[in-house]
C-alpha cells in the first residue's frame, strides 16, 4: 500500500502529457512497473490515478456487488466510464487520454495532488475554485468526518 503525499502544480503539453514532479515520481517508484488506471471522479471535475494494487483492490469490491440489481448496474457503468490504463514514460511523463483531459476540463495549469493511495489530476483553475469553496465550512467538515464517531481509528 502506497500513500501520496504533496500537491504539485505542474504544466500539460497540447497532447495531454504531464511531466511528473521529481518528488511524486520517487514516491511512485516502488510501483512504476504495475501501470495505473486514470479515470473521472465521482465527485469533482478531475481526474483519479490509480496505482494498478488499489485500483484491483477497488474492483474485488466492486465485483462483490450484484449487477442484477439495476442501481448496481448502473453504477458500476457510470464509474467505468472512460477509464483507461496509463503507464508513466522513461522520462517521468503521464499521457492523460484526450478524453478524460476534456472532462477535467486541463488545459495547461494542472494540479497534482495526494489523496492518500490515489492522486488527483485537475485542471489548476478548477482546483483552486474548489478550495476556496471548501474553505470556509471545512472546519465543520473536518468535525464531521474526523471528529469521534466511535470509530478504532486513533486520529489526533
Amino acid at each position: 500500500m502506497i500513500n501520496f503525499i504533496g500537491t504539485y502544480d505542474c504544466k500539460a503539453d497540447s497532447k495531454g502529457r504531464v511531466m511528473l514532479p521529481v518528488a511524486l515520481k520517487n514516491q511512485m517508484s516502488p510501483i512504476l512497473n504495475q501501470g495505473f488506471v486514470i479515470k473521472r471522479s465521482v465527485f469533482q471535475p478531475c481526474l483519479e490515478l490509480y496505482p494498478m494494487e488499489e485500483w484491483n483492490q477497488l474492483m474485488q469490491k466492486m465485483k462483490k456487488k450484484n449487477r442484477f440489481k439495476a442501481k448496481n448496474a448502473n453504477f458500476i457503468r457510470s464509474f467505468s466510464a472512460g477509464v483507461k490504463t496509463v503507464e508513466i514514460d522513461a522520462t517521468g511523463r503521464l499521457l492523460i487520454p484526450k478524453n478524460l483531459v476534456e472532462i477535467a476540463n486541463i488545459d495547461k495549469e494542472v494540479v497534482l495532488t495526494s489523496a492518500i493511495n490515489i492522486v488527483e489530476i485537475w485542471d489548476k483553475d478548477s482546483y483552486e475554485k474548489v478550495l476556496a469553496d471548501t474553505a470556509e465550512d471545512f472546519a465543520a467538515l473536518a468535525e464531521e468526518v474526523m471528529g469521534d464517531d466511535g470509530d478504532d481509528g486513533d486520529v489526533s
